[in-house]
């Protein structure tokens, strides 16, 4: 069962500007997984030999399904932390911007050091809990 469905795509392909061989050669995947490796290693209470990772990869003219793809495996999957637990996926918000709300995701699992800078008010952690308990027992009835 997946718990998150992400996309790396490269650079400049929001605005349709992939031109030199070099940026079509990019390792955007392979930076996003690291992304994603740190998070989980930050994480206090996970730990990353409990994870497997699998990845497809779109190429040429393939790549403007990365977008679809991705939410075409969210709707079929409803990944946890797609669907429920919101922030897994979030970057560093950067100076000036440490105002906003810790996510759901790094109150469940603390440990990423830009997240203890947000100062909004973060969400309780037994009500993020509770929709975890709850995502589970309607998973389990499927």
């Amino acid at each position: 069962m997946p718990i998150y469905v992400g996309k790396a795509v490269p650079r400049g392909w929001r605005q349709a500007r992939i031109e030199t061989e070099a940026e079509k050669k990019a390792y955007e995947l392979y930076g996003r997984l690291n992304e994603h490796y740190r998070s989980i290693q930050q994480a206090k209470n996970l730990l990353i030999d409990d994870f497997q990772c699998r990845f497809m990869i779109l190429e040429g003219a393939s790549s403007s399904l990365i977008g679809t793809v991705e939410a075409a495996l969210i709707r079929y999957y409803k990944p946890i932390w797609n669907t429920q637990v919101d922030g897994f996926g979030n970057h560093d918000p950067g100076s000036g911007r440490y105002n906003q709300a810790k996510s759901e995701w790094d109150v469940l699992h603390p440990g990423r050091p830009w997240a203890d800078k947000c100062l909004g008010e973060a969400p309780d952690n037994s009500k993020v809990e509770e929709k975890v308990i709850d995502f589970f027992m309607k998973w389990k009835t499927r």
